[in-house]
């Protein structure tokens, strides 16, 4: 066994009888996910400096993902031995780098209840090898989903979902940095985001239990519509995403932030659009970046798709490669934004 799971707390809410199915892997998902949210805290409270940013180290953010991975995925294994899972990272470089592998192991063991040893750790993030496809149930996972925001105090996220027969039908988000209310940046931060399809999508914060269900908003005139986007240029193009809102009116400045944080804050209601999209002809999205999130924001009562109006396929592996970039709104205004997005695509043609 590579975890020991402590009994997990029932989650405050009205269960439908329908997610029953689903409660263990809700609440299993949901306690992985907060583990590798407190790890990740810990990290940059300890490792991320002044001055690892101003030399552009990367180190902090690396030994946050072996360690998130490993945490998420020895409870999960503990739990449900027979689910493969997708995940980013894999061990090997882990293992050339023993002063960077000492300090997985100690961080992976300060958030589990039951202390792993090395080679434990190791196998746990391999854990994540599998490559997915149509057939059956797996998870997939992004231990830290926006590095840059991570080492920038900034949005940053941990992202896991269940994935049976090609469907997502389970998606957990933890976003540590949060904050709470949109409007208020130095107010509480840490938000947890859960869906289950056909459920809803709900929120709580890091600190309660009690969880609230979360709605997109009610924006249905899209001059009034906010955007939520990248704040990378090399993610998204943005000089198609200023073109795009232009045509639809739009002269609110975008909301911009990394991570599937976006998805969240799509699907509470805080923004109405999120776009991603394509700055090559060849770069395929990865599942594990837009699994959890595109559900969250479904549930939520949006619409999600690709540039190309096409649902996002995740049952291919661990690429959504029969897709191209991501649209996703408040559902309210999709169909001006697909035609808004259909225009500024096909002018670059």
């Amino acid at each position: 066994m590579l975890g020991f799971v402590r009994r997990i707390r029932p989650v405050k809410r009205y269960i439908h009888m329908s997610t029953l199915l689903l409660a263990k892997e809700r609440a299993i998902a949901v306690e992985a996910v907060l583990r590798a949210s407190k790890l990740c805290q810990t990290v940059f409270q300890h490792l991320v400096s002044a001055e690892t940013i101003s030399k552009k180290d990367k180190s902090p953010v690396t030994v946050a993902d072996y360690g998130a991975q490993a945490v998420v995925n020895s409870i999960l294994h503990a739990a449900f031995p027979n689910d493969p899972i997708v995940g980013e990272e894999d061990s090997s470089e882990l293992q050339q780098n023993k002063a960077t592998c000492d300090k997985v192991v100690d961080l992976a063991n300060s958030v589990v209840d039951s202390p792993m040893s090395t080679d434990e750790i190791l196998k746990a993030i391999d854990l994540g090898m599998y490559t997915g496809g149509p057939k059956g149930r797996f998870w997939t996972l992004d231990p830290i989903d926006g590095t840059k925001g991570f080492l920038r105090g900034e949005q940053f996220a941990v992202c896991l979902a269940l994935i049976v027969d090609g469907q997502v039908q389970l998606g957990v988000l933890g976003c540590p940095n949060l904050p709470v209310e949109l409007s208020k940046p130095d107010g509480e931060r840490g938000c947890l985001f859960t869906a289950v399809k056909g459920e809803g999508a709900y929120m709580r914060t890091f600190a309660s239990t009690e969880e609230r269900r979360i709605h997109v908003s009610n924006t249905s005139n899209p001059a009034d519509a906010l955007f939520c986007e990248s704040v990378e240029a090399g993610h998204s193009s943005q000089g198609d995403a200023a073109k795009i809102a232009s045509l639809l009116g739009i002269t609110k400045p975008s909301v911009r932030m990394d991570s599937q944080c976006k998805y969240g804050v799509l699907a509470r209601g805080d923004a109405d659009i999120y776009l991603r999209l394509p700055v090559s002809a060849t770069y395929e999205e990865k599942i594990w970046d837009h699994a959890g999130g595109s559900l969250l924001v479904q549930e939520a009562g949006g619409q999600t798709c690709d540039v190309y109006g096409k649902p996002l396929d995740f049952s291919l592996g661990r690429t959504l490669r029969a897709n191209k970039g991501v649209v996703a709104t408040n559902g309210k205004i999709h169909d001006q934004v697909m035609e808004a997005v259909r225009k500024v695509l096909a002018e670059k043609q």
